[in-house]
């Protein structure tokens, strides 16, 4: 459904919106938190350096203020106050140098300088305490400026000591610049994600309010067209709830039972719709059973007084339904007018006891007939060789003193006693193949039309020397035949009449041409084709060709009894198959016969 939107997408949505607000919040946090702690490093790395310096300041003050103290004190200006400041002076030089050597603590270039300052201040104050104790000549005294401020001076190692913090400090100074810089460049890619993020939020919530918007409207389309579809169909529909009052009904119900389209169904019981018509105990039981049994109510039968007045049969089909909108369960209810059906049935039922009756009638008849034409050819056969045989012994009897026309009667005589005898035997077949039952089996057709093709030739060899004649020339084209599933006798007398017709019909055709054609129809059928370039027949009288005695020709010019087609559709309808014929006069004929697909294979496949 367009606008739907898709499960996965369901599944990750909240996540991701989870997800995205996070990193909106908490990423600037981050980032403020980062930069904070670069900026405080650095102001303490700042702050260090310059407690490092003024701790040194400090303590190159101290030791030029002893120097200063001890050498007034040297040159006779001792006081109790310059002693007493010189104490103090001396007092505070060790803790001052204690605690640069711990504020350089994890510098071991500036702890090496310090040791080298503390062995020189230790120096310097011996020679300090040796001007102090006791009077100094000018010469010593000079002679311990002179090592204070050059064997041990201490200015260059104070110089150098606050150069290494300087250049410490310049240090960490471009190490928190850089790290300031990549906290800019961080906060600006933050703030980049931060618009993307709110940007792909916007969108999400845009597109899941825009399918939101298209999935009601789609709901609304797809309400709208199931309330159609259900106003349309024409079977009345109706949904009621445990209490059997008529929830929703469409357009058809309210035609057969008078119920208003506009009626507020919720407070009608179904019970008192159609005047009636649902007024009935067991009705309305089985409908409360499809509630609290959970049972379904199928194609049940129920006369009903329609609102027209008319008496109808009903037909209830009844299952339980859940609706999204309700708590509980309803009942579905669907109601098929088979009224007509019902009359129908009946009017068949009657037709068929009445078919019953004539089949049973024709059945006799049939029997009747069977029994007639079977009694008849058996009761023929004595007369008809008593007629052929007085008709024999009379000729030799009477020898050379009968006349022309005496020997005319007689051979008129035996040839009617014979040809009689062959329309019996015909009829005798003719009457077994409706009477005999099927034995169906696997039936080789090329075999038998191979079989069929030998006998037709031997026929055809022995009329030609018996008539002194040159033998008639057939040209057989017979295509690859199937295995059927088909009673063989009744193939065999099929395939002997047809292909016989064939070879009568085309007696004055050199060479006679007969083709035996074969292919399955789209059904599956099998359908079979003899033609041949006979003399063919005129399709106006083609309705005659299977009919008993029917023929189309002169029995003097093509003898035979007019029962062979008729067998042939005998045969192909006891197999549920037909047949029907092509000709033009002069042309040849075709004959075309089906029958049906059974458990049927190729010959090949059989042999295998």
């Amino acid at each position: 459904m367009p606008g739907a939107i898709p499960p996965r997408y369901i599944r990750w949505r909240l996540p991701l919106l989870v997800s995205a607000a996070l990193l909106i919040l908490l990423v600037p946090f981050l980032l403020v938190r980062e930069w904070t702690n670069y900026s405080d490093d650095a102001d303490r790395h700042v702050q260090h350096s310059l407690q490092v310096e003024a701790s040194s300041q400090r303590l190159h003050a101290l030791v030029r203020e002893i120097d200063s103290l001890a050498f007034a004190i040297s040159s006779g200006a001792d006081s109790p106050q310059l002693r007493r400041r010189l104490a103090l002076d001396l007092a505070e030089l060790d803790p001052a140098l204690e605690r640069l050597a711990e504020l350089t603590r994890d510098n071991p270039d500036q702890q090496q300088l310090i040791g080298r300052l503390r062995t020189l201040i230790r120096q310097r104050l011996e020679l300090v305490r040796g001007l102090v104790d006791a009077p100094a000549e000018e010469a010593q005294r000079l002679g311990a400026i002179d090592e204070m401020y050059g064997r041990y001076q201490i200015r260059d190692l104070f110089a150098e000591f606050i150069q290494n913090e300087y250049t410490l400090l310049s240090e960490r100074s471009a190490y928190a610049d850089s790290q300031r810089d990549r906290a800019r460049w961080l906060a600006f890619v933050a703030l980049l994600v931060q618009v993307l993020l709110t940007g792909g939020v916007f969108w999400m919530l845009y597109r899941q309010e825009a399918r939101r918007t298209a999935s009601e409207e789609a709901l609304a389309r797809a309400s709208a067209r199931a309330l159609a579809v259900l106003q349309t169909v024409r079977e009345p529909i109706v949904l009621l709830d445990g209490q059997q009052r008529v929830l929703m009904h469409n357009a058809a119900f309210s035609e057969l039972y008078g119920q208003p389209a506009g009626t507020d169904a919720a407070h009608v019981r179904l019970q008192e719709v159609g005047s009636g018509a649902w007024d009935d105990p067991v009705v309305l039981q089985r409908l409360a059973d499809v509630l609290s049994r959970d049972r379904e109510l199928w194609d049940y039968e129920h006369v009903q007084r329609t609102a027209d007045g008319q008496t109808r049969t009903m037909l209830i089909n009844a299952r339980r339904m859940h609706l999204p909108d309700r708590a509980d369960d309803v009942v579905l209810m669907t109601v098929s007018d088979i009224t007509a059906q019902k009359a129908a049935q009946q009017r068949i039922a009657d037709l068929n006891r009445q078919l019953e009756g004539k089949v049973e009638q024709v059945s006799e008849v049939n029997r009747e007939l069977e029994a007639f034409s079977y009694s008849v050819s058996h009761d023929l056969r004595a007369p008809l060789r008593h007629v052929a045989g007085f008709a024999d012994k009379l000729a030799r009897h009477m020898g050379d003193s009968l006349d022309d026309r005496g020997r005319h009667y007689l051979d008129v005589i035996s040839s009617s006693a014979r040809r009689m005898s062959s329309l019996i035997d015909d009829l005798l077949v003719y009457s077994r193949l409706g009477r005999s039952a099927l034995k169906l089996q696997a039936v080789d057709m090329q075999s038998l039309v191979e079989e069929t093709r030998a006998v037709l030739d031997t026929g055809s060899a022995v009329d030609a020397e018996e008539s002194g004649r040159a033998a008639h020339r057939i040209e057989w084209r017979v295509a690859p035949l199937p295995i059927v599933v088909a009673d063989e006798n009744m193939m065999r007398q099929l395939w002997l009449n047809l292909l016989g017709n064939a070879v009568k019909y085309s007696a004055h055709s050199e060479p006679a041409v007969i083709e035996v054609g074969y292919e399955r129809t789209a059904d599956g059928d099998h359908l079979f084709t003899v033609r041949d370039n006979g003399v063919g027949f005129d399709m106006a009288y083609a309705a005659k060709l299977f009919g008993v005695f029917q023929r189309l020709h002169k029995a003097s010019e093509y003898p035979g009894t007019g029962i062979g087609l008729a067998s042939v559709r005998r045969v192909l309808g006891r197999h549920g198959g037909r047949i029907w014929a092509e000709s033009e006069p002069g042309k040849g004929a075709t004959f075309h016969f089906i029958l049906p697909a059974q458990d049927s294979t190729t010959s090949g496949s059989f042999n295998a």
